[in-house]
């Protein structure tokens, strides 16, 4: 296995366990994260659905069920972390410091899955 590859399963790893923390969060810890999504703005039903399609998301990463859902769970991911430090951004509260990290984790994730794609299409 060469260092891309490596690097590949650790990046997705922890990209793995950030948004399954995060949908646990979403699930288990409603009443905190209500709360904050008020607190950026955001609607509070969309805390739900936001949650299983984090879920989704990582089930279309780590299959190989079809290259197009994949791309677009990384774009869902980008999406959604992009929007996520912005939104602490304007809202002031210092919590852009795990968006940031979370989109570096991502993006290493995506452009090792793009140079390894095809030694990890047939293994």
């Amino acid at each position: 296995m060469n260092a891309t590859k490596i690097i590949y399963y650790i990046s997705t790893g922890l990209l793995t366990l950030l948004m399954l923390f995060s949908a646990g969060m979403y699930f288990f810890n409603n009443t905190e994260i209500v709360k904050a999504f008020q607190h950026l703005g955001y609607p509070t039903y969309i805390i739900y659905p936001l949650a299983i399609a984090k879920i989704l998301g990582l089930i279309a990463i780590w299959s190989d069920y079809s290259k197009a859902l994949k791309e677009w769970a990384y774009a869902g991911f980008f999406y959604d972390f992009v929007l996520a430090w912005s939104a602490h951004y304007f809202a002031g509260d210092g919590a852009i410091g795990f968006a940031l990290p979370a989109i570096i984790i991502l993006l290493t994730s995506y452009i090792t899955y793009k140079l390894t794609e095809n030694d990890l299409v047939q293994n």
